[in-house]
């Protein structure tokens, strides 16, 4: 559909997404670990005023079972504004959802309806011959079409990366690389727009990952610990910056929102020293990209009869930094601690001097920290996927990382629950805690607000 003016929910600047209305419903992947039933979006009532308010109020279901759905993201928003490659008159309506065991990825329209229906369904196969990869991952919304990146290859390990997709027929169009450089690992990706900088982390191929952390690769270095930076037109890769090899596992990155700055945050899961967990800043120095360690959060010691297998031998249970969110204006990036159950909030209106500003409790491998809503439940999981409004006042969390993952560090069960935090006192809402049937026996994982969050747009004015 073509519009005659830019959809309301593409804003030119970080500023007027801030001052755009709360959204009021959330959209949330859900995996069956089983793969017995199929994965599902569940869709969430988020208006406080409503008397549906943290029900699940939608639901579809996938036609296949077995993908385990992870970070999708819209086909359009805010970077269609962008200058150089404009495309304002199409809108923000489908939701593009990879599978990232099946390879296949899903395209959803939610205009006019609470639950998504389904219109197009890429097949794997042509994911693998058009671009030349396997498991989509993550999902950002180009101005000039849709990118996905990709851990692995088209019928072999790797090299994972990106592929692009046009943003109205939902084609594959082909591998976005054009000069890969040293670049073979992959996870997530995304850029300073309007100086034509991409950025890209690491975690590990296909089978690295897919059956749980593999303790050798993990004690011999082996997971990435790189970033990489493109050339965003030119499609080139320019530098490979290592933060160490002890430093495994770099994953969700969050640049800058002001598209003046060139600065941002990157997550390191653990360091193998001390099973610390870290976020580094990346920035210019001169004419070549740096990185810098701004924030330590170290292991917390525990008893071996409370761990699982997996950390016995370590005595201690790692923080595990599995996902990052930077607040739309900078000032608040918000760290999740899916081992030791905690959601960390930082003022870094000085990225360089992060301060800890807020700490929330839930779950933990051994803390299992109850929701003030249900007080005499023990949790699994923790706070795990990130998503922050535009506006920047309410942050919303998911307990479940990734199927195998979730059964090496909660063996007993990792459960199912989503959580709200207000900012402004940093406390739980507790009207807000979706959890246990309410998702079907699925468990959830990444959330989409309405109308765009603080990890779906990227704006071309300042």
């Amino acid at each position: 559909m073509t519009l005659w003016k830019p959809d309301p929910t593409f804003y030119p600047s970080p500023r007027d997404a801030a001052e755009a209305p709360p959204e009021k419903l959330a959209y949330v992947a859900a995996f069956d670990r089983s793969a017995q039933k199929p994965d599902a979006l569940a869709v969430l009532d988020t208006d406080p005023e409503s008397s549906s308010y943290g029900k699940v109020v939608g639901w579809t279901d996938l036609p296949y079972t077995g993908d385990e759905l992870h970070h999708f993201g819209w086909n359009a928003c805010s970077s269609a504004l962008c200058p150089y490659a404009p495309h304002p008159h199409v809108e923000r309506r489908y939701l593009i959802v990879p599978g990232l065991r099946s390879s296949r990825i899903y395209v959803y329209d939610t205009k006019d309806r609470v639950s998504p229906e389904l219109v197009k369904v890429i097949e794997a196969e042509e994911l693998g011959k058009r671009a030349g990869y396997s498991r989509p991952h993550t999902v950002h919304c180009g101005p000039e079409g849709l990118y996905v990146s990709a851990l692995g290859g088209y019928g072999e390990e790797g090299p994972g990366g990106i592929a692009l997709l046009d943003h109205t027929s939902f084609e594959v169009l082909g591998r976005w690389e054009v000069d890969r450089g040293s670049q073979y690992l992959a996870y997530d990706f995304w850029w300073h727009i309007n100086h034509d900088v991409l950025v890209s982390s690491e975690w590990g191929t296909p089978s690295m990952v897919e059956d749980g952390v593999v303790g050798e690769l993990l004690l011999g270095r082996k997971y990435g610990h790189r970033l990489h930076f493109w050339d965003l037109r030119k499609r080139k890769h320019v530098q490979e910056v290592d933060l160490g090899d002890q430093y495994q596992m770099t994953l969700e990155l969050r640049p800058a929102h002001d598209p003046t700055k060139k600065y941002g945050f990157v997550g390191v899961v653990t360091s193998v020293e001390d099973l610390s967990a870290s976020v580094w800043v990346w920035y210019e120095e001169g004419s070549r990209w740096a990185v810098k360690k701004v924030i330590d959060i170290p292991a917390e010691p525990a008893s071996a009869d409370d761990l699982p297998d997996v950390l016995k031998p370590f005595g201690a249970v790692p923080p595990l930094v599995t996902d990052i969110d930077l607040s739309v204006d900078d000032k608040h990036l918000y760290v999740s601690c899916w081992g030791t159950g905690e959601l960390k909030q930082y003022d870094v209106s000085d990225p360089f001097a992060p301060v800890e500003t807020g700490s929330i409790h839930l779950g933990g491998i051994v803390r299992r920290a109850a929701h003030p809503a249900a007080p005499s439940e023990r949790l699994a999981g923790g706070p795990q996927m990130v998503e922050v409004s535009r506006d920047g006042k309410r942050v919303y969390v998911t307990n479940s990382l990734y199927g195998s993952w979730d059964d090496q560090f909660y063996p007993d069960g990792v459960g199912a629950w989503m959580a709200k935090v207000d900012t402004a006192s940093f406390t739980l809402d507790e009207r807000f805690f979706p959890h246990g049937d309410d998702f079907r026996g699925l468990r959830p994982h990444q959330t989409r607000l309405q109308g765009g969050d603080a990890s779906s747009d990227s704006y071309c004015y300042p």
